[in-house]
């Protein structure tokens, strides 16, 4: 199928716009693009053959060893980076060329400078130089390689020449920054351990998959007593509160009911009599008012008896006084008494603190509230005599490992009690129609 030719349009070219939209000049970029690679690589047609291609005239198989070697003799690829990646000479021959502050310095400063520093004369900021390059060396040899731990870092003296058992920690720290060493702080949460409890306790002997007779049988004696205990509680939480209520039919508790509602009321008959006679008390033709409290008259003391008030309150005391010195006196003639009394006390005050740190002792082998659901142990697990097998090849596993250690972190006070929620609690919402968009089906016809 031939192409169909399209006969070409005249258009103006009258314009820069219109010129450079109808003219195609993508020869014209083409031969500047290969004229300015020349340029940059320089022009292939005036080199030799020699200068491109390299002929190889040894059949000789280098090793890998050599090729290493020749690769470690060559220049590394990272510097061609640096040098000029194009052929065109550079406009500006010659440039400046900043001097360093060597360069800069006069050539008798140097010569002074140098003198000072074969006599041993430093200035402070190059002591201070000094100084810091020698710690930072003594750090990096004194520094363990990697998987060595040959010495330990909390029980190392800090310091070698300076007592340190006198020091606050606050000095010691001061000391430390000033020889350019830190002190290292263990953190408080391994200092101590949330529990006294073992992370991982023996288990029962009778819970062998061979226990012996005496062992088996305590285990059993002891989950007895347990579901014994539950029982027990079972039937006091049932006595005191199911048992407590009798069971009343719907009529009964609706005749109760009706009854406790008409407590306190009287018949018509009786109530009309009752109103009567009361009107008749409560009616009074006396017209005046009397009150039932009448006032009092603010009646001032006298003289005579603000005296006699005032010779009271000092014979009383006057007389409390000479009862404090008369217990001195008595309280001297006391004081094997008291002595055994203060004993006594100290005796009981003895037994008491043994008692607390008993209490205190037992309370750290406990859980902690760590949070509002209370700690639960697991059940431990038991076998019959009859589902004992005396091997393991035979024995079925009981328990559950990852129950038990998750049970193990709560018990020493790592994890906090918590219960198991499958479902989220979702927030109540109110649902309503807006007023505009309620619907009147009254006027809807």
């Amino acid at each position: 199928m031939t192409a169909i030719k399209t006969k070409k349009r005249k258009v103006s070219k009258k314009t820069k716009k219109a010129w450079r939209k109808h003219v195609d000049v993508k020869d014209v970029d083409k031969f500047l693009e290969d004229s300015r690679l020349e340029e940059r690589l320089g022009s292939f047609i005036t080199r030799k053959d020699s200068e491109l291609f390299e002929v190889s005239t040894t059949s000789e198989v280098l090793s890998k060893k050599q090729r290493r070697e020749l690769l470690k003799s060559k220049e590394p690829r990272c510097f061609n980076v640096l040098k000029p990646h194009t052929a065109v000479p550079d406009p500006i021959a010659k440039r400046n060329r900043v001097r360093t502050k060597e360069e800069r310095k006069n050539s008798l400063i140097v010569k002074k400078e140098a003198i000072r520093k074969s006599k041993g004369i430093l200035k402070l900021k190059e002591k201070l130089k000094l100084k810091n390059r020698l710690v930072a060396m003594k750090k990096r040899s004194s520094r363990p390689k990697r998987g060595e731990f040959n010495t330990d870092v909390w029980k190392e003296k800090f310091v070698k020449g300076v007592d340190t058992d006198w020091m606050s920690p606050d000095t010691i720290r001061h000391t430390m920054t000033h020889f350019g060493v830190k002190k290292k702080r263990i953190p408080t949460s391994l200092r101590k351990k949330p529990s006294v409890i073992p992370a991982i306790e023996a288990p029962h002997p009778g819970m062998s998959y061979n226990p012996s007779y005496e062992d088996h049988q305590k285990l059993l004696h002891e989950i007895a007593q347990k579901e014994m205990e539950l029982i027990k509680e079972e039937k006091h939480l049932a006595r005191v509160t199911t048992k407590m209520f009798k069971k009343v039919s719907s009529e009964e508790k609706e005749s109760n009911i009706i009854k406790e509602l008409l407590e306190g009321l009287k018949g018509d008959g009786n109530r009309d009599t009752n109103e009567d006679a009361d009107g008749d008390k409560d009616e009074d033709d006396d017209p005046t008012v009397k009150s039932i409290n009448p006032p009092v008259r603010n009646l001032k003391k006298t003289r005579v008896q603000r005296r006699k008030q005032r010779e009271q309150r000092e014979l009383q005391h006057k007389k409390q006084q000479e009862k404090i010195e008369k217990k001195k006196i008595s309280d001297i003639y006391k004081l094997k008494q008291l002595d055994k009394q203060i004993a006594a006390k100290e005796r009981k005050e003895k037994i008491l603190r043994k008692k607390r740190l008993k209490i205190k002792a037992l309370k750290t082998m406990e859980t902690k509230t760590l949070s509002k659901v209370k700690f639960e142990p697991l059940q431990p697990d038991f076998k019959l005599a009859n589902e004992l097998t005396g091997n393991l090849r035979n024995a079925e596993p009981t328990g559950n490992l990852l129950k038990d250690r998750f049970k193990s972190l709560q018990q020493r006070n790592i994890v906090a009690p918590s219960n198991i929620k499958l479902k989220r609690d979702k927030a109540k919402v109110k649902r309503f129609i807006k007023p505009d968009h309620k619907i009147d089906m009254t006027q809807v016809t």
